[in-house]
């Protein structure tokens, strides 16, 4: 049997062509894998072009029974998936579902509104989202009296939004800190400490190495590839672990993360972790969203500069604001104000996108 290469949509043609399948993906251009009991995902693409992940299909069946005991998944549970099949997460919750006996409701195609709609109509009481999938469904103000559990990944959760999600629901909410390259790395809860994402997951080891994360598990991808070749930013393979090209550190079985490898700039010879600064300019009075990148200057290297949507008569106090809290140099020195922000189809920001706006760098 040869590999196979499905469209996305119809999401259940798309499941129903690929089972039995050797290799497949779903999505996406450029060679199939080869090979028994292979497939392809495909990353964010937050940096350029989505890369593919070639990884076994036991890869994920060693996680799919970790789930079903964690979130008492099984032939009753009926479980909700707002995502486009090309993308890891919504792949994963199908998959999962069907290869455990639930119900897999695919709702890709649909308006958030419908898509909330549907989770109450249908009785879903399981559902795979990101954050931003998940902001859409709770602004259709709708509840959901049979939702037991949220799984959410691919971004943290907003405090805000968490708090708007527990007015249409009481379900338990877990968030899973993992990569294309890795799937699950930690998992945090009610009693995770603010600002950690969780601690390992069931069978997965995890080292900082002079601040880098490092990972060994069952749940490993094979390769990480953009068209047959090493892509810049991938993930580092050694020795059976994998650096998902995060920075971050361990305490008390907890991991925290800095950021991304290569979203650290050097700004008059000083390294700048560019997530920092836009974890304090989300909290700034008017700033509804935002993203620094870095543009290059040849006396200080970079500066830096902000993009942002949110009320443009507080640009002073925000300027000042970050001055206070980095200093004049590593402060964004002036604020782009926008509509709104590219995105990603996974919803994340497109970095790639503003760096080519407003002539920087963000190094995604």
């Amino acid at each position: 049997m040869h590999p196979v290469l499905m469209p996305p949509r119809p999401a259940a043609a798309a499941l129903q062509s690929v089972i039995g399948a050797p290799a497949f993906r779903i999505g996406g251009t450029g060679p199939l894998a080869v090979g028994e009991g292979v497939f392809q995902t495909l990353t964010g693409g937050s940096s350029g072009t989505p890369a593919r992940i070639t990884r076994s299909q036991q890869s994920w069946i060693e996680s799919f029974r970790v789930n079903a005991r964690l979130f008492d998944l099984g032939p009753d549970t009926r479980v909700g998936v707002p995502g486009a099949l090309i993308h890891s997460l919504a792949l994963y919750a199908a998959i999962e579902a069907l290869h455990l006996g639930a119900e897999a409701h695919l709702l890709d195609g649909l308006r958030p509104d419908r898509q909330a709609r549907a989770m109450a109509d249908r009785a879903i009481d399981v559902l795979y989202t990101t954050p931003a999938q998940l902001k859409g469904l709770v602004e259709a103000g709708i509840d959901w009296p049979r939702l037991r559990h949220v799984i959410v990944g691919g971004a943290k959760l907003a405090q805000a939004d968490r708090s708007a999600l527990s007015a249409r629901t009481d379900a338990k909410v877990t968030e899973f800190y993992g990569a294309a390259e890795t799937s699950f790395i930690t998992m945090s809860d009610a009693e995770t400490p603010a600002g950690s994402v969780g601690r390992p997951y069931p069978g997965v080891e995890i080292a900082c190495r002079e601040g880098v994360i490092w990972v060994r598990s069952p749940y490993l991808a094979l390769d990480a590839a953009r068209d047959g070749a090493a892509r810049p930013g991938a993930a580092l393979w050694q020795d059976g672990w994998v650096a998902p090209g995060e920075c971050g550190r361990i305490e008390d079985g907890y991991l925290w993360l800095t950021g991304r490898i290569g979203r650290r700039v050097k700004v008059a010879d000083q390294t700048v972790q560019l997530e920092v600064i836009e974890e304090v300019l989300a909290v700034q009075p008017g700033v509804q969203a935002g993203a620094v990148i870095a543009v290059p200057d040849l006396r200080r290297g970079h500066v830096l500069t902000a993009c942002v949507v949110g009320d443009a008569s507080q640009e002073p106090a925000i300027l000042a604001a970050l001055r206070a809290s980095f200093g004049p140099l590593m402060a964004p020195r002036r604020l782009h104000w926008r509509a709104s922000l590219p995105l990603l189809p996974s919803g994340k920001t497109d970095l790639a996108q503003l760096m080519q706006d407003h002539g920087g760098r963000t190094n995604g």
